[in-house]
């Protein structure tokens, strides 16, 4: 409790009734150095909740030493709603506020680009959005499925 701000401690100890859950936000607080918001944010994401279900292909792609490291890193999938896009936005619109966002997020990602072309097994293919993770020294891909337009 000592290695987060006051600030952080008291969104912790109100927001959250669970023990486990209160050392998870503290650790994840510290290690990815949130921000009060970012903070806010990954508790009304119910990030903990999710964390326990671990639904990542890890297991079977990454070293064991770097395993434990990226399960707590990312995730699978991310809610944008804190963006507040509206009900419909496009592709080009989400892809702008998530690279605003990443700036905002202290540093952890490092943006690459965005519609970055891949060849795999001859086929062509253009990520959404291409990210570096400076902890795990790894590439982050993320293909988003923006709201359909009418």
């Amino acid at each position: 409790m000592r290695e987060i701000g006051w600030s952080h401690n008291l969104v912790i100890l109100e927001r959250c009734k669970d023990t486990h859950e209160r050392e998870f936000y503290l650790r994840m607080t510290r290690k990815f150095d949130w921000s009060k918001n970012v903070l806010a944010h990954q508790i009304d994401n119910q990030s903990y909740e999710k964390s326990l279900l671990g639904q990542t292909s890890f297991d079977k792609t990454l070293t064991p030493a770097l395993r434990a490291q990226a399960k707590l890193a990312v995730k699978d999938e991310y809610a944008f709603d804190f963006l507040e896009l509206g009900g419909q936005h496009g592709e080009r619109e989400l892809i702008a506020r998530i690279e605003d966002f990443l700036l905002a997020m202290g540093g952890m990602f490092a943006f690459i680009g965005s519609q970055e072309r891949m060849e795999v097994e001859g086929k062509e293919y253009f990520i959404d959005l291409l990210l570096f993770h400076r902890r795990l020294r790894a590439l982050v891909a993320i293909e988003s499925r923006a709201s359909p337009s009418v």
